[in-house]
């Protein structure tokens, strides 16, 4: 499988290439293209789907207070995990013990789920929400 993006009459399109056939991405619609037959594209999919919507609506990640781990320990985790300064890592900490919770990022489900697993190897509690 070869991938690449190119324009094509004016549009940004992803190609992935595989053996005699190209998939076209534009647009959200999914298209394949026979390049031995040199037939034109033919739409594989025609509307967006949930799963489509669902990874584009932005995530937070959201760590709870618990009676465990030291207030010091926390802005350390926050600092290896988000790359946060000493302060912006001791605000959320003190958000954490004051509030009950913080919100640390917002962003893409991908990234939200890779955070929310690093801090919970870090024995932090640890929730996604997805974002209003």
């Amino acid at each position: 499988i070869q991938a690449s993006t190119e324009s094509r009459s004016g549009m940004k399109i992803c190609i992935f290439t595989i053996g005699i056939y190209e998939i076209l991405i534009y647009k959200d619609k999914l298209m394949s293209f026979d390049l031995l037959n040199s037939t034109l594209a033919t739409p594989l999919l025609d509307e967006k789907t949930e799963l489509d919507e669902c990874l584009a609506t932005p995530w937070k990640v959201i760590v709870l207070n618990d009676p465990v781990n030291l207030m010091n320990y926390v802005v350390m985790v926050f600092k290896k995990v988000f790359g946060y300064n000493d302060t912006k890592a001791t605000k959320h900490m003190k958000e954490v013990h004051e509030q009950g919770k913080s919100v640390l990022w917002v962003g893409e489900r991908e990234q939200a789920e890779n955070y929310a697993y690093q801090l919970q190897r870090w024995r932090l509690q640890t929730i996604l929400e997805k974002d209003d």
